[in-house]
């Protein structure tokens, strides 16, 4: 293939000819001196493993450690990272329906690994196991994070139609295995829904690459 500009390149063989970096380049448009656009967005690729999840927990910091990178750009790469999770959000549908640890996974993926602190969300459903809402309900640091019980509770109570709860965290690390206080809030949150005639469907813990269900592992 001829030697092409990523413009020239797509125009003449199409987008999915391109590489990531080159799709970045058409976005960043130009480079600074001694360092084209392309070289750029290369290097930029090459400091997160050629991977757009890799690249997606990236703090605009750490993009402006790439040469070239500055605070307008940096501002582009994360405008592009938000649309693409936005477009993996919005294909699930307003009513996503949840029957499975696998389904919670799929919807909270986008949301929750990208993420450089815990957070915990409570997955809200009507009796068609259809999300009412999804809402974020703690954010912690980069190993833990605060649980109130009486917040979360506070939430089921005043939401119309609720039936059923899911509660999902984060684990910033890449492990899955459940900790100690896991299995705590787990026990206090099943607690609370079952005073309040809520059924707790799962707790699901979320990192890049994989998920981690009590349900699924009989702990619930």
């Amino acid at each position: 293939m001829e030697n092409l500009l990523p413009m020239e390149k797509a125009e003449k063989y199409g987008f999915e000819s391109l590489s990531t970096s080159e799709l970045l380049a058409i976005i960043l448009r130009t480079g600074q001196t001694g360092i084209p656009v392309t070289m750029m967005t290369a290097n930029l690729m090459a400091a997160n493993d050629g991977r757009l999840k890799v690249l997606e927990r990236r703090s605009r910091q750490e993009l402006m450690l790439t040469p070239g990178i500055g605070r307008v750009k940096a501002f582009q790469i994360e405008a592009v990272l938000e649309i693409m999770r936005r477009y993996n959000l919005e294909t699930l549908g307003d009513r996503f329906t949840i029957r499975s640890a696998a389904d919670i996974f799929r919807y909270m993926h986008p949301k929750a690994a990208p993420l450089s602190v815990e957070n915990i969300w409570l997955l809200m459903l009507n009796r068609k196991n259809a999300l009412i809402e999804c809402r974020t309900i703690s954010q912690g640091g980069s190993s833990a994070t605060v649980f109130d019980l009486k917040t979360i509770l506070r939430n089921v109570i005043l939401t119309p139609n609720i039936e059923s709860v899911a509660m999902v965290h984060n684990h910033p690390s890449g492990s899955l295995n459940p900790s100690p206080q896991d299995d705590q809030i787990t026990r206090q949150l099943k607690d609370g829904c079952q005073y309040l005639g809520i059924k707790m469907l799962d707790h699901v813990i979320v990192t890049q690459d994989g998920y981690y269900s009590y349900n699924d592992n009989n702990r619930l």
